[in-house]
């Protein structure tokens, strides 16, 4: 088999043991029991990475931010940009399908792209080629191929119906493409020995205060034999639980006998820093500053807030730049000079209300903003007079100010005879 055959072959991706389980899922890792064991020995899941306090925080955090900026569509004009309404316009801002809100549709699409890996939706068009509605698609039922060079999306919902979709009919926006341009990669299944140790670790800890607090211990003592050994290990271990539930503090052994501590002291092994650690670990996962994981223990006023703007900068503007285009593309096709899908993060970089004034003083006078720009931006009205660019007219080359007569600003004339023409 020659190049040519080889590049336009028919490539799919499906499981040998399970044809119903697309081998582009994520899913078909746990299906075969493969790789899903992390190096500290708990089996990592989405459903299991999801019980992670920071992951959560992170797969809400991150779609929700996404899914609340204002989605627009914008025309090119020969003055500009002007603003579109209605038709498409309503259905990326407002509802996406009869059943789904645009903020819904963003929020399902985003956190499976945190979570599987993956986010893909389906456009309907009617017989003119205008977009209806959008339809998300679980990307666990979708399998990814390649036939005679084009990229075809295979579509099997929970039911024995197969659908076969055209690239261009399908909005995908995956967390990271492997090199064959075609599977995925998740970011809890790639992360797995992190998040393991996340599971781990919080599970100890639900095992050390399920027993009170008492780290493990050994019983020393005149045992007379391996029964009574047993037995009175099961009563001080049943003892040390019902002190715990009653809030007692001490616990009564026979005469000579002893406690000893195995394993390691909470303390002692650095629980609490580990906890932290784990909280940054997948605050990088994420490219997330840890402030948004609820992190604060070095955060102060000043780096908090660089670390807000941190955020916008370099981890939303790639989010937003990959959905923008990607809408544009497989809603407008590559030759569109007309229309465009814009998400507006002017609500995220808002800061407080004197450094917004401020701004806004600093465009208006500098012909930047007009008036009413700026009042939109605040919610507020148009003013009719606020629809011209100005500028300040204070500046001007030395010597050639206007002279001042008298009574202007309440002075004095500029010298003994201005004003005073007939003192002669």
């Amino acid at each position: 088999m020659g190049f040519m055959d080889r590049l336009f072959a028919r490539e799919e991706r499906a499981s040998v043991e399970d044809p119903r389980v697309p081998i582009s899922s994520p899913n078909i890792i746990a299906f075969l029991g493969l790789d899903a064991l992390s190096a500290s020995g708990e089996t990592v899941t989405i459903d299991s990475a999801l019980g992670v306090p920071a992951i959560w925080a992170a797969v809400n955090f991150l779609p929700g931010t996404l899914a609340g900026l204002p989605l627009h569509l914008y025309k090119r004009t020969s003055a500009g940009r002007e603003r579109v309404t209605g038709g498409l316009a309503t259905i990326l801002h407002d509802a996406v399908n009869p059943g789904m809100s645009s903020f819904d549709w963003r929020m399902y699409m985003f956190g499976q792209v945190f979570t599987e890996g993956r986010g893909v939706s389906f456009i309907e068009r009617n017989a003119g080629g205008k977009p209806l509605n959008i339809w998300p698609l679980d990307p666990c039922g979708v399998t990814v191929k390649r036939f005679e060079g084009r990229k075809l999306y295979e579509y099997k919902d929970g039911s024995s119906r197969k659908v076969t979709y055209e690239a261009s009919e399908v909005i995908d926006i995956p967390f990271m493409l492997k090199r064959d341009m075609l599977g995925h990669r998740s970011p809890i299944l790639t992360n797995k020995d992190v998040i393991g140790l996340a599971q781990a670790v919080t599970k100890y800890g639900s095992k050390f205060f399920q027993n009170g607090g008492v780290p493990p211990f050994a019983i020393e003592g005149p045992f007379q034999s391996a029964g009574a050994l047993q037995r009175s290990a099961e009563d001080l271990a049943a003892a040390v639980q019902k002190a715990a539930k009653e809030n007692r503090l001490a616990l009564s052994l026979p005469a000579g006998h002893t406690i000893k501590q195995l394993g390691a002291d909470p303390e002692k092994s650095q629980l609490v820093e580990l906890q932290r650690f784990i909280i940054e670990q997948i605050a990088r996962i994420y490219s997330l500053p840890p402030t948004f994981l609820q992190d604060l223990t070095h955060g102060t006023f000043s780096n908090t807030e660089q670390q807000d703007l941190h955020f916008v900068k370099h981890t939303m503007r790639r989010w937003i730049q990959q959905f923008e285009q990607e809408v544009n593309l497989k809603l407008f096709g590559r030759v569109n000079n007309r229309q465009y899908v814009e998400m507006n993060v002017d609500g995220l970089l808002r800061g407080d209300f004197k450094a917004r004034m401020e701004g806004y003083a600093k465009g208006i006078q500098n012909a930047i903003l007009k008036p009413n720009e700026a009042r939109r931006r605040e919610n507020l009205p148009d003013d009719p007079e606020g629809d011209k660019l100005l500028i300040q007219g204070a500046t001007a080359p030395l010597g050639s100010q206007p002279a001042r007569g008298i009574g202007d600003n309440g002075g004095p004339p500029l010298n003994d005879n201005e004003g005073n023409d007939d003192a002669a």
